[in-house]
């Protein structure tokens, strides 16, 4: 069976459900990273290494479970477990973070060119304006150039004019 490929209709494929999922854990490991940097995380560990060493110093033998004759090796074995998961989601939320800067100094690379472009522009603009005005006031003396020796060539063919009808008038008393 073909498949239809019209270019009318939106292709139909299925969702990206790695990228959700790894989206979803980078959440996970960004929340992580900023729950492990707060004091009440800090106050939280406090408070179960002391219930932890409490429990096992002050109860009965027999409810005890890490011994303190071991030096807690219990305990010590899950502070290194959380140590050992919390470097590697906190190395990942950096990535993100380094990710995500990335992608804003690009962006901000890209509105300063562009900032830069319009900046440009706008001088081109201004110089173009300026030397359109500069020009304006050049047409406008030169405007009053011409006008003045126009005035000046109509005031000799006036001159003309009248020497001529002079002239025929004065032909003419001659020939009468």
């Amino acid at each position: 069976m073909a498949r239809d490929n019209a270019l009318d209709s939106p292709a139909r494929r299925g969702r990206a459900q790695p990228k959700q999922s790894r989206d979803r854990f980078g959440r996970f490991t960004e929340w992580i990273a900023r729950a492990m940097g707060t004091p009440t995380f800090l106050a939280l560990l406090t408070l179960f290494c002391v219930a932890w060493i409490a429990w096992n110093s002050l109860m009965p033998a027999a409810v005890r479970f890490d011994q303190v004759s071991n030096g807690f090796t219990a305990l010590t074995l899950v502070l290194s477990l959380q140590a050992s998961y919390a470097a590697p989601l906190i190395l990942l939320a950096q990535n993100r973070q380094d990710d995500r800067d990335r992608v804003q100094i690009e962006q901000d690379r890209q509105r300063a060119e562009r900032n830069l472009a319009d900046t440009e522009y706008l001088a081109r603009e201004v110089v173009a304006l300026r030397m359109a005005m500069t020009d304006l006031v050049d047409q406008s003396v030169s405007r009053d150039v011409l006008r003045q020796e126009l005035r000046a060539l109509l005031g000799e063919l006036d001159e003309r004019a009248n020497a001529e009808h002079d002239e025929r008038a004065a032909s003419k008393k001659e020939s009468r």
